[in-house]
């Protein structure tokens, strides 16, 4: 009787258990939306926009790229935290993901979302932010900008992808180490803050060599240093702040993809698998070559790994810089 029942149970049970498995291995059956929290033209999007193509060709479902820019990628963010756990709504990040609650917090504001909220993909690309000013403007080197802004204190303008974001954190960096004064103009996203420099609303901004490359390449802007520890491909006679001087002026822009926590652990093995063959896929390194992103794939324990470090460090950062207007 005992050994009619076992076999009974495991008949029934059998095909019960199964079905959550498999319907976990068709993932995705369905469109899968790639939120970006900013405007087109920004980090975020320049590297999300190659990666969809890939996940398309690859899964051959739609992977729509979403814009939902506002507070400086805290409504992007917070809307993915909330979004169901099912690995069909997806973010590329940028390093201010860390940055906002932590300044919430500072403002005595309850924080529009946790990191916890949040689970590492895949990264896709980390880049120290470099230092860019119109190729008018009559510095030539990081010496002559701080001498100027030095004299000048509160004259010199730029623009940023909002207050406490990954183009502003870089430059606050900057002004604190260096004892200068300079004026914020915060848009809503990389791609406005892009835009300010290249027509002459601004004179100076922190970003990524992807968004800055075409504008290099084509004589519209200069770069006269990097936050990164060493020099990067592409920049090579870019200098360091850390060569300068400036050892604790050390900031990357990076881009990965989470998804809300609470993903079953299956679905997100397949998301894994699907950003590694991305991250393979000739259109796409192609994509990331030509916008001049450097690849610097990473998931598991090592996307989770480096954005723990990351994050405590840009968390110290933001105590440093304090309150800001």
């Amino acid at each position: 009787m005992r050994r009619r029942i076992l076999l009974g149970l495991g008949a029934a049970s059998g095909p019960a258990l199964l079905r959550p498995a498999r319907a976990q291995a068709e993932f995705p059956s369905r469109a899968v939306t790639m939120l970006v929290a900013f405007p087109p033209g920004g980090q975020g999007d320049v590297v999300a926009r190659p990666v969809a193509a890939g996940l398309e060709r690859l899964w051959h479902v739609p992977v729509p790229v979403v814009n939902r820019a506002g507070a400086a990628g805290e409504i992007g963010y917070a809307a993915v935290a909330r979004a169901a756990p099912d690995g069909y709504t997806l973010l590329m990040g940028l390093s201010s993901l860390a940055v906002l609650p932590e300044a919430a917090r500072l403002f005595g504001r309850a924080p529009a979302y946790e990191v916890d909220q949040l689970t590492p993909v895949a990264l896709f690309t980390a880049d120290p932010t470099l230092l860019a000013v119109p190729a008018s403007a009559p510095w030539r080197t990081l010496e002559e900008f701080i001498a100027d802004a030095r004299a000048r204190p509160g004259a010199i303008p730029y623009s940023s992808s909002g207050l406490y974001s990954a183009l502003h954190v870089p430059m606050a960096m900057l002004t604190s180490a260096a004892g200068i004064d300079l004026l914020h103009v915060p848009f809503q996203g990389g791609g406005p803050a892009m835009t300010a420099i290249v027509s002459g609303q601004v004179q100076a901004l922190a970003s990524g060599p992807g968004p800055l490359t075409p504008h290099v390449r084509d004589g519209r802007l200069r770069v006269l240093a990097s936050w990164g520890a060493r020099r990067i491909p592409g920049f090579e006679e870019v200098p360091t702040l850390r060569e300068r001087g400036f050892p604790e002026a050390e900031f990357y822009i990076w881009a990965g993809v989470f998804a809300p926590t609470g993903t079953p652990l299956p679905v997100l093995a397949r998301l894994r698998e699907g950003m590694a063959a991305a991250a393979r896929d000739p259109e796409v390194l192609k994509a990331l070559a030509a916008s001049g992103n450097n690849l610097d794939y990473r998931d598991g324990e090592g996307f989770a790994d480096f954005f723990q470090a990351d994050a405590a460090r840009l968390r110290r950062a933001v105590q440093r810089i304090g309150k800001v207007e």
